[in-house]
């Protein structure tokens, strides 16, 4: 099968999104004039090291328009026991709701940033912003400077983070999830002579 995106695909659902998976889930704390907010958002990952950078990708609702007024948001990390929570955040609920008040999801303040975070969360990304781009349709790209790391210290082994902790979740297609449950270590192959 082929397809071209503006033509449609025929088929009952877009295959797009099961096929650039698995993606990572950036549950992104917000707080502006409106409020808190708190939503789960599959379009977002690393692009960068020196500074740490991420980015993350939607529509402009109460997300994208609190990071335009605040110039700061934080990434919490979705643990596989957080699932059903996350989910419950991601309603359309009326500008001004504070998602952590109405999904129970509790709440800490940031250290670099004036924004709240998921308390209990097994990594937080504080950010600020570095590029807002608008993007064709609807949606926008929000680039941020990480400025801060909450790590939970259950997750620290040895010294290294271990995803296999917490179970990262990770958005597959249609309404499909997935965990991190097994690593596997592979070194890159030393340069040819």
């Amino acid at each position: 099968m082929f397809y071209r995106p503006a033509d449609g695909h025929g088929l009952p659902h877009s295959p797009f999104s099961a096929i650039v998976s698995p993606r990572p889930i950036a549950w992104i704390s917000t707080r502006a004039s409106q409020g808190d907010n708190l939503a789960p958002y599959s379009f977002f990952n690393a692009v960068g090291y020196t500074p740490p950078k991420v980015m993350f990708s939607g529509d402009p609702r109460d997300t994208v328009a609190n990071v335009r007024e605040s110039g700061v948001f934080a990434v919490n990390i979705v643990e596989a026991a957080a699932l059903e929570v996350m989910n419950a955040t991601s309603a359309r609920f009326p500008r001004g709701i504070d998602e952590f008040l109405a999904a129970g999801v509790p709440k800490a303040e940031c250290l670099q940033i004036d924004c709240p975070r998921v308390d209990g969360a097994p990594a937080t990304l504080e950010c600020r912003v570095i590029r807002i781009l608008d993007l064709p349709g609807d949606d926008h790209m929000v680039i941020g400077e990480v400025v801060g790391i909450h790590l939970r210290d259950d997750c620290l082994v040895d010294g290294r983070f271990d995803v296999t902790r917490y179970q990262p979740a990770a958005r597959l297609g249609y309404h499909d999830y997935t965990f991190v449950r097994d690593v596997v270590e592979l070194r890159r192959p030393k340069e040819p002579r």
